[in-house]
Parts: structure tokens; sequence; C-alpha cells
């Protein structure tokens, strides 16, 4: 018996499907444009997510598979703060859950995710008395523009395996000194063609796996109000930190119409292949396990 589990609007979610979000972890997607939704979709269905809630326009299709698993939301997700107003709705109704949010054509992987489900790793994280999990935003891009305009291709992605940095991150409140377990950080597309980015944009760290607590607030930023959630570390040692591979920088340099024409290639000597596992993003340092084994 298939179930159309669908929903008009946020409030009406947030009204009627508490049901939804009474147990975790539970991912969020939202859907810039299609491309790529099915497989993003599938993706963190297949990782182990209680639940996979898509926001999206009414007008985005799915594949018939996903109609009947993936718990949809028309939303406009381009609206001034879609992302942070949908995410705040949802922590106030999914307190003590697992929440995690990505938009379309980016793909979580963390440590041993081919063998283990995310409630496994989110499990050992909770052990280790942390409520968020540090997350960076690796680039894919497909190796052939001519091929793909869009710059979308999962056949022949390529990252950067190298370009990578972390700067201290200034306390405004606090006479601009660094902020204690919280850094900037740097890399892929954002960096090697900044000056199309603007500057509140460049950063690739996103704490996108959370708890939902009370009175907890994202920030358009892709920070949180309470600053232990904005920290890499616990003070005694270093945590599991994961990565999303993302297409939506490429994307958006290929669309943009002060950029398109500037790109022939995003490929450099510094790219190589991306091989969908977690151990190539291990080796490069794009997360780490900590004291997870």
């Amino acid at each position: 018996m298939s179930m159309q589990i669908s929903f008009s609007n946020l409030e009406t979610f947030i009204k009627e499907g508490a049901g939804f979000l009474a147990k975790g972890p539970i991912a969020l997607v939202f859907a810039e444009d299609e491309a790529e939704l099915d497989t993003t979709l599938r993706h963190h269905q297949q990782l182990g997510f209680h639940r996979v809630i898509g926001f999206m326009p009414s007008a985005f299709s799915l594949a018939a598979d996903l109609v009947d698993t993936v718990v949809r939301v028309n939303y406009d997700v381009r609206g001034e703060e879609a992302l942070s107003k949908a995410v705040n709705a949802v922590i106030d109704k999914a307190q003590g859950q697992w929440l995690y949010y990505c938009f379309n054509a980016e793909y979580l992987f963390y440590p041993f995710c081919e063998t283990r489900v995310v409630g496994e790793m989110l499990a050992f994280h909770t052990e280790e008395r942390r409520d968020a999990m540090l997350t960076y935003v690796v680039d894919l891009y497909a190796g052939d523009l001519d091929s793909y305009p869009s710059a979308v291709s999962l056949d022949s992605a390529f990252i950067d395996r190298s370009g990578y940095y972390a700067l201290a991150r200034p306390d405004a409140a606090n006479h601009n000194h660094p902020k204690e377990r919280q850094l900037d950080f740097f890399g892929g597309l954002r960096w090697r063609y900044e000056e199309h980015i603007p500057v509140p944009r460049r950063k690739i760290d996103r704490i996108a796996l959370f708890r939902a607590q009370p009175g907890l607030r994202l920030r358009e930023d892709h920070t949180f109000n309470d600053e232990e959630y904005n920290t890499f570390a616990c003070p005694w040692h270093n945590n599991i930190t994961a990565s999303i591979c993302s297409f939506r920088t490429a994307k958006a340099l290929k669309r943009n119409p002060g950029s398109t024409f500037d790109i022939h290639s995003f490929k450099w000597h510094n790219s190589v292949p991306f091989e969908w596992h977690s151990r190539q993003l291990l080796d490069l340092g794009l997360m780490e396990p900590g004291q997870w084994f």
C-alpha cells in the first residue's frame, strides 16, 4: 500500500507532521534545483537515516521509489533565510533527535560509512558527550565541462586533493581574540575562484550533524547560537569529523553569468578522480575518525 507523504507547506508540516520527527537520525534535504535530487535522497536513505525529508518546490518530480519513502514538503528553498527558517522550525519539533541538513547534489561521507550506519556513528559521538559534528563541504566537479556543462557528473567527478587550510575564528565580542576550538576552513573551488564568491560564502565548514535542543538556532552562516556546537573537538581530544561531497559550488559557478565564461575546466594539477569512498577522504585528511575505529 502506497502512502503519499507530502505536505503543502512548511507550516502544515510542522503542525501535522510531528510523527515524522519523533525518531532520528533525520536528514533534511533542500532542493535548489533538480540536479541529482533522486540520488541525493537515496544516498542518505542508504546511510541509515531513520527519515529523509525533502524540501522542494511543488513542480519538482521524484522517482516512484522515493514518492513512497521520502517525506516531501513543498517549499521555496531560494527564499530569504529559507534554510535557517526551515531547520529551526524542525529543531523546535524534534527535541533530542539528531538532525542533518544538506542540499541536492550533496552526499554525506563519514569514516567507515560503507559498513556502518549513521546511527552507530552518532551513538559513539553522543557517548563522547558531543551534540554536534563538524563537516567539511568538499567540492565535486565534472572533469569535462563540454560533456557536462552543468558541472555535475557522478561518473566523472573530481575533487581537489590539496589546497585546504584553516584560520583562527575571531571573536568580535572579545576584542577579536580567536575563539576556542573553532576555526574557519577554506579550500576547493571557493578558494580557487574566490573572486566570484562573496566573502561570507567562502568558508567550507558546516555543522551539518547536530542534536536538537531547546532554544537552539541555526544561523545563515552555518553556525549555531550555542558556541559549543561550533567547535571541531571537545577539550580533551579530537572527535569524528565528516565530509559533504558537493557539486553545489561548481553548479553555481557554471550557472552564474559572471563566472561561467571565465571557466573552461575546473581541473588543475591537484585534481583527482573522486572514488566515492570514505577511505579516499580519510587519506586526504578531509575527515578523521577521532577515537572511533
